[in-house]
C-alpha cells in the first residue's frame, strides 16, 4: 500500500503549495467563528449557549455555501485542465445566482422569524430571547459571503489558493477588532454584547465582499466575462445542476443533521452545559480539521485537473490512493497532538477560560477523547468524499456515503442515548461521532471500483 506514496520529484512540493494556503484560509475562516465564541464566552455560560443555539441555523447557510463551492470545484478544476475560460465564467455566474437566491431567502426568514427559528433548536426561553438579535444580523452577512466564496472557490480551482487566504485574513482581523470594540464597549463604542458580535461579523463580510470585487476587476488569471457571468446559459445550468445539486443536497442535509444533533443536546436535562461543551468541541474540531479540508481541497484540484487533461484512469487511481494515505497519516498526527493537548492544555487552561461548570468540563473532555480516537478515519473520509469522489464527478455516491451513516446511525443513536435512555455521557458522545465508523469501509469499496473517474466537462458550453 505504501508504494502509492512514491511520486515523481516535485509532487509533494506542489501538493504543499496548493494545500497550505487552503489550510491557512480554512484556519482564518474558522477563526472568525471562534473569535465570536471566545469573546462572547467571556460574558458567561448563557451568552455562550445563546450564540451556540443561534449558530445552528447559521451553520446550515455555511454548509450550503460550502456545497456551492464544492460543486463549482468539480467543474472548474476540470475546465482549468482544458484552459476553457468561457466555461469557467459560465459556471461561476450560475453558482452566484444560486448562492444569492438561497442566502437572500434565508436571511429574510431569519430576520423576520428569529424567535421561531431558535425555538426549533432549544426550548430554553432565555437562550431564545438572547440569541434572536444575533441571528437577525448575522443572517444578512452571508448574502455578501456567498458571492465572495464563489469567486474565491473559482480562483482556488484555478490553482490560485492564496487569494482566499489573503482576503479572509483581512476579514478576520477586522472582525476581531470590531468584536473587541462592540462586545465590551472599547474605544468609545457601546457595549452591545451578543449583538455587537453580530454587527462585527456583518461588517467584516461586507469588507470581504469589497476586496473580492476589487481583485476581480483587475485579475487576468481568469478574466471576467460579464456577458457569460450574467447569462451562463442552459447547458451550463444543466451541467451545474447535474454535478452540483447532489453536493448541495449533501451539504444541506449534513448541516441539517448537525443542527438536529445540536437540537437533541438542547433538549437534554442539562442543555446549557451540553451545548456549551458541544460548542467548544465544535471549535476544536474546526481548528483540527482545517488541515484535513485543506488537503482535501488540494486533492480535488489535482485530481480534477488531471482528469481534465486526459490522464489514464490507472494513473488517476494510483494518485488518489497516494493523496488518501497522506490524509490518513495527517489524521494520525493530529490525533496524537490532541491526545497530548487534552490533559496539558485543554483541561487546565482552555476550558476554564469559558467558565464551564464541572458537568460541562466533563462533557467537553469526553467528547474530545472519542473524537481523537476516530480522527484518522474522519481525515480519510474528508479527502475521499470531498476530494476524490467529487473531483471525478461521482457526486451521487459521495452523497450517499456521507449522509446514510449520519442520518441512519449517528442521529438516531444520539437521540436514543440522550433523550430516551438518558444513557451515561460517554455513550452519548460515541453516538455523536459514530458516523465515522461506517464511512471509511464503504468509501474504500467505491474508490477501488474506479467508477468515480469521469470527465464532467462534456455538457457545458
Amino acid at each position: 500500500m505504501l508504494y502509492y506514496l512514491r511520486r515523481e520529484p516535485g509532487f509533494y512540493k506542489r501538493l504543499t503549495m496548493l494545500a497550505l494556503p487552503l489550510v491557512l484560509q480554512n484556519l482564518i475562516t474558522t477563526s472568525l467563528g471562534f473569535v465570536d465564541t471566545f469573546m462572547v464566552g467571556l460574558l458567561g455560560d448563557y451568552e455562550l449557549s445563546a450564540v451556540t443555539a443561534a449558530n445552528a441555523p447559521i451553520f446550515l447557510i455555511q454548509v450550503i455555501i460550502f456545497g456551492l463551492m464544492s460543486g463549482l470545484t468539480i467543474l472548474v478544476s476540470q475546465y482549468w485542465g482544458k484552459q476553457d475560460m468561457a466555461a469557467i465564467n459560465r459556471c461561476m455566474g450560475f453558482a452566484m445566482y444560486v448562492g444569492l437566491l438561497i442566502t437572500v431567502l434565508t436571511a429574510l426568514v431569519l430576520y423576520v422569524f428569529p424567535h421561531q427559528v431558535l425555538s426549533l433548536v432549544t426550548n430554553n426561553a432565555v437562550l431564545v430571547e438572547m440569541g434572536a438579535p444575533y441571528l437577525k444580523i448575522v443572517g444578512i452577512s452571508y448574502v455578501f459571503n456567498a458571492v465572495s466564496s464563489v469567486y474565491v472557490s473559482m480562483q482556488r480551482s484555478a490553482e490560485n489558493p492564496s487569494l482566499g487566504m489573503k482576503i479572509f485574513a483581512c476579514s478576520m482581523l477586522l472582525n476581531t477588532f470590531l468584536n473587541y470594540c462592540l462586545i465590551f464597549g472599547k474605544f468609545g463604542a457601546p457595549a452591545l454584547g451578543i449583538t455587537g458580535a453580530a454587527i462585527a461579523t456583518l461588517t467584516a463580510r461586507i469588507a470581504e465582499f469589497a476586496l473580492v470585487a476589487l481583485y476581480a476587476a483587475f485579475s487576468r488569471r481568469v478574466p471576467l466575462m460579464p456577458g457569460l457571468l450574467l447569462r451562463p446559459g442552459t447547458a451550463t445550468a444543466r451541467s451545474f445542476i447535474r454535478y452540483a445539486t447532489p453536493v448541495l443536497v449533501n451539504e444541506s442535509l449534513w448541516g441539517l443533521g448537525t443542527t438536529v444533533m445540536t437540537a437533541i443536546l438542547g433538549h437534554m436535562a442539562d442543555s446549557a452545559d451540553m451545548l456549551a461543551a458541544y460548542t467548544i468541541m465544535g471549535n476544536i474540531d474546526k481548528f483540527t480539521t482545517v488541515s484535513c479540508f485543506g488537503l482535501a481541497g488540494a486533492t480535488a484540484v489535482i485530481l480534477g485537473k488531471s482528469i481534465g487533461e486526459g490522464l489514464p484512469k490507472q494513473r488517476i487511481y494510483d494518485l488518489s490512493w497516494c493523496l488518501l494515505l497522506v490524509s490518513f497519516l495527517l489524521g494520525v498526527g493530529l490525533a496524537a497532538v490532541l491526545a497530548a493537548a487534552l490533559p496539558t492544555l485543554f483541561i487546565p487552561y482552555l476550558y476554564p477560560l469559558f467558565s464551564l461548570s464541572p458537568l460541562a468540563t466533563e462533557a467537553a473532555a469526553t467528547l474530545c477523547v472519542v473524537y481523537l480516537v476516530l480522527l484518522p478515519l474522519k481525515s480519510f473520509d474528508i479527502s475521499n468524499i470531498t476530494g476524490v469522489l467529487r473531483s471525478g464527478g461521482d457526486v451521487r455516491m459521495a452523497t450517499i456515503i456521507d449522509l446514510v451513516p449520519l442520518w441512519g446511525v449517528a442521529v438516531p443513536l444520539t437521540a436514543l442515548c440522550a433523550l430516551v435512555l438518558e444513557a451515561p455521557l460517554p455513550l452519548v458522545c460515541i453516538g455523536i461521532y459514530s458516523e465515522n465508523l461506517c464511512k471509511m469501509p464503504w468509501g474504500v469499496c467505491r474508490l477501488r471500483s474506479r467508477k468515480w473517474i469521469n470527465d464532467v466537462t462534456g455538457g457545458a458550453s
